[in-house]
């Protein structure tokens, strides 16, 4: 059993997934999101899509470096987590602007203060301001701040993105077929949006990030941050403390600061895409949670899809994997490896956004190409050797 399953998390979310297999799948069974009928407007040309998800347990490794280093700034960076993570999902079936959002907060009022609250909700607007200045306009709805010391140990930050679209402006995957290649863009890095270096970790596979990297003295000293049922040998098993620093391209971080190191949104790059592209689209998968399995949930029919041209590893994830000593199998299971968005094209059109993305500096490269097939297949190459799911 993996690490990951070992401290009750599972990437594919295989008992999520059965919970949900008897509802109604929406209107178009392979998109990224769930859509509905436009009960909003009444207008059979245009989709309603509500979308919630959250920050995770990364919450946890800003209340560790909160408490360590009394820096509040870095519960932005988790509403920014929480924003990105809903607004990411919605750009994969064509979305980009005009979204309603409302805010879910579950804390433990104990330990968490009126501090954090406010940072979180101060750094949510903040990160809306930032990208109307991109065109993509997001209304702060407001949204439930709950005290609940019995169910949740420390802080849960979450939302709901919503938004009504026109149905002839979606990306629904059912044009992802062989012959496609598949163009990647990279999850790490400083584009010109960013204050600063992106250590592209995100907000997924953070529960073995902060256990595999992070040594027992969090576990004796913050003993609410972790399940007191795990088995002490997957409890904070790494080497490093928060503040221990690391080696990115010749430039130290501290480890605490690339673990948090705030999603990625790849908005004003896809509101680009989607308006100049639309028509060469064919599918867009946020490799979120999954990595880069994510994508064989999403294709419409049996294809094989080879991701050959990876990206380099980003140092994070080897941080992680040498305090772990995960396969990489399960590192590309639970973690992106380097890129959180791929889009499914031709040729010619991959060229054109990988231009595009240099725009944002965001490296952007073919990462692979879709097959014929019988079944569902992935395989995954690189100095690895080969990895088949």
């Amino acid at each position: 059993m993996s690490l990951y399953a070992q401290r009750g998390v599972s990437a594919q979310k295989e008992e999520v997934h059965n919970a949900i297999k008897n509802l109604d799948a929406g209107l178009y069974e392979h998109a990224f999101c769930k859509m509905y009928p436009d009960f909003l407007g009444g207008d059979d040309n245009y989709v309603n899509i509500s979308h919630a998800d959250g920050a995770g347990t990364k919450s946890i490794l800003a209340y560790l470096y909160w408490k360590e280093t009394g820096d509040t700034s870095v519960w932005r960076g988790i509403a920014q987590d929480a924003v990105a993570m809903n607004l990411d999902d919605l750009l994969c079936v064509g979305v980009y602007d005009n979204f309603l959002f409302s805010s879910t907060i579950d804390r433990n009022k104990k330990i968490i203060t009126g501090e954090v609250i406010k940072e979180v909700i101060e750094g949510t607007q903040i990160f809306f301001n930032s990208l109307k200045e991109y065109g993509i306009n997001i209304n702060y709805l407001g949204g439930e701040t709950a005290d609940v010391g019995d169910v949740v140990r420390t802080i849960a930050v979450n939302g709901t993105l919503t938004a009504r679209w026109k149905k002839n402006k979606l990306v629904t995957n059912n044009k992802i077929d062989a012959g496609n290649v598949i163009v990647g863009f990279a999850s790490s890095g400083q584009t010109t949006y960013e204050n600063e270096y992106n250590s592209g970790l995100g907000s997924n596979g953070l529960t073995s990030a902060r256990h595999d990297v992070l040594s027992k003295y969090y576990a004796k000293k913050y003993p609410e941050t972790f399940e007191p049922l795990l088995n002490s040998k997957v409890v904070y098993i790494g080497k490093n403390k928060i503040e221990d620093k690391y080696k990115v391209q010749d430039k130290e971080y501290e480890i605490g600061k690339l673990l948090l190191s705030p999603t990625r949104t790849y908005a004003p790059l896809l509101k680009i895409l989607l308006e100049e592209y639309f028509n060469d689209i064919n599918g867009v998968i946020h490799c979120s949670g999954g990595g880069q399995t994510k994508c064989m949930k999403y294709l419409p029919k049996p294809l094989k899809v080879i991701k050959d041209n990876l990206f380099e590893v980003p140092p994070i994830f080897n941080l992680i994997q040498q305090n772990s000593g995960a396969d990489a199998k399960e590192m590309y299971q639970v973690f992106n490896m380097g890129h959180r968005l791929e889009i499914f094209t031709n040729h010619t059109a991959a060229e054109k956004m990988i231009t595009v993305a240099k725009q944002f500096n965001i490296h952007a490269q073919i990462v692979g190409r879709v097959e014929p097939s019988i079944n569902k297949q992935l395989i995954l190459k690189g100095n690895f050797g080969e990895v088949v799911y």
